[in-house]
């Protein structure tokens, strides 16, 4: 029996978890659109009639996350990738990740590609894991200091009998995950995975590839919130409206949802009305948002997906 083979249960049963709990998720969404249809019609008449100006500016800001998120995947490894399949494979990603949940298709198209660029799947993975990290790093970074510059705005819930238990119960896992890492397979993958770290910064192009571009990926998605919310007149500063937005896709994150299918907008349309919005504008924003990076290139996207398929590029 292969390795493919003993996996394959484990797998099969990690997708089943992924689709109930997705289609559990998807059923909630759809319940509170219906609960609450009045303002999402008004919503989208108020993006129908918003400032067309902040829509093109927010488009083009939705276009240069690909960009950006070329130039990161391009930091995360020392060998040089094609630029132009590195993009077209990062905007098929991006498609591929709003049909399969948790980042599971973006990380298969990228995974994929670097291996077809002649890369064997340890260092490929090691790469994604070296540029998933990064832009982790980058957005705690960018709300740190977005909530300095403006207090009051994230505010950290009292200390109670749960948050104690929760934090009780992350300590076990801790420890449990140390007691885990002390194997002589993790400590050989962690350092491969630090060598690749050591190499990817030995070069200085590579490292400010790396979080240059991670960086400008998490600021333009900000800045597509940002010229949405200016193009429906949301009473929102730029500055909150980027701390919002930040806050909201992390915690929608932890929902393993496709493209962040009813978690995001839930957790969007509930910081942005928590800020101070008015529902029917947050509303608004949020399908502006929605619009611009995931329905409107979800097609194109999978169109690339198939040709880069077809010629064998993944």
């Amino acid at each position: 029996m292969t390795s493919e083979e003993v996996l394959a249960p484990s797998h099969r049963r990690r997708a089943y978890w992924h689709t109930a709990l997705t289609l559990a998720v998807l059923v909630g969404a759809g319940y509170l659109a219906r609960r609450h249809w009045p303002v999402l019609e008004t919503g989208a008449v108020r993006l129908a009639v918003a400032d067309q100006g902040w829509l093109c500016v927010a488009a083009s800001a939705a276009a240069m996350t690909w960009l950006c998120s070329a130039l990161a995947q391009q930091g995360a490894v020392t060998a040089r990738l094609p630029p132009g399949r590195l993009v077209a494979a990062q905007f098929a990603a991006s498609a591929a990740n709003h049909v399969l949940p948790a980042g599971l298709g973006a990380g298969a198209v990228n995974l994929r590609f670097l291996m077809r660029c002649g890369m064997p799947a340890g260092r490929a993975a090691t790469a994604l894991a070296v540029k998933a990290s990064v832009g982790g790093v980058v957005r705690g970074a960018l709300i740190a200091v977005l909530a300095l510059a403006c207090p009051g705005v994230l505010l950290m819930p009292s200390l109670s009998g749960g948050w104690v238990a929760a934090g009780g119960a992350m300590t076990v896992t801790a420890g449990a995950t140390a007691v885990v890492l002390r194997s002589t397979r993790c400590r050989r993958a962690l350092a491969a995975v630090v060598a690749d770290i050591r190499a990817v910064h030995a070069r200085p192009q590579r490292a400010a590839a790396l979080w240059g571009g991670s960086l400008a990926f998490a600021a333009l998605h900000c800045a597509v919130l940002i010229g949405v919310t200016q193009a429906v007149a949301l009473p929102l500063s730029p500055v909150r409206v980027a701390l919002l937005y930040l806050a909201a896709s992390s915690a929608a994150a932890l929902l393993p949802t496709p493209g962040g299918l009813g978690s995001l907008d839930a957790a969007l349309a509930f910081a942005l009305t928590a800020g101070g919005a008015p529902a029917s504008a947050a509303a608004s924003a949020v399908l502006g948002y929605r619009l611009l990076t995931m329905w409107l290139p979800l097609v194109p996207g999978l169109l690339v997906l198939g040709l880069l398929i077809r010629r064998k590029a993944l």
